[in-house]
């Protein structure tokens, strides 16, 4: 990457990560076979009220798809014949992603299928009333997981627990 490719990229995800949101909806989403499920999350970007909220739209939109596409690239592994591009450590790049914005009927849309090896599948919509849609195929939950981290909380890990050096008398 190079040094303005990283410069876009920060200032992307600053943005992003400053854009307000709160969840509105959320469901389950089966897939093929019973591990193939994914979300379908409903956001709005609260700027307060109707118009504040498009106000967020104009300056946070972008940033905030880049964002969610960037949690999603993270999380991402290969899958099948995917697995020789696969490399453990690797950014999205703002290229990836611009190559997979669309505006179409008013919206804003992103889909990233399969990038460098990463199996994404992941899709955002941004309107421009500041709803946005979240959706994700074959990745279980994961999304919600981004969201949480957006939101300042802190993500659940295995704490394994040892009994060195106490007795229990």
């Amino acid at each position: 990457m190079t040094t303005d490719d990283r410069i876009a990229a920060v200032h992307l995800l600053e943005t992003g990560t400053f854009v307000p949101f709160k969840i509105v909806e959320q469901q389950v989403v089966s897939g093929s076979d019973a591990g193939e499920f994914g979300v379908r999350i409903g956001l709005l970007m609260d700027g307060g009220d109707e118009a504040e909220a498009a106000d967020v739209v104009t300056w946070g939109a972008l940033g905030f798809m880049f964002v969610l596409a960037t949690l999603s690239f993270g999380d991402a592994r290969p899958r099948g014949a995917s697995a020789p591009d696969f490399k453990e450590r690797d950014d999205l790049r703002v290229c990836d992603f611009l190559e997979r914005v669309r505006f179409e009927e008013g919206e804003l849309h992103f889909y990233g299928d399969y990038i460098r090896g990463r199996r994404m599948k992941t899709g955002i919509t941004v309107r421009s009333d500041g709803s946005v849609r979240l959706e994700t195929f074959g990745r279980g939950k994961l999304a919600a997981r981004w969201l949480a981290r957006l939101q300042g909380e802190k993500p659940l890990e295995a704490v394994q627990r040892r009994n060195e050096g106490i007795s229990s008398s």
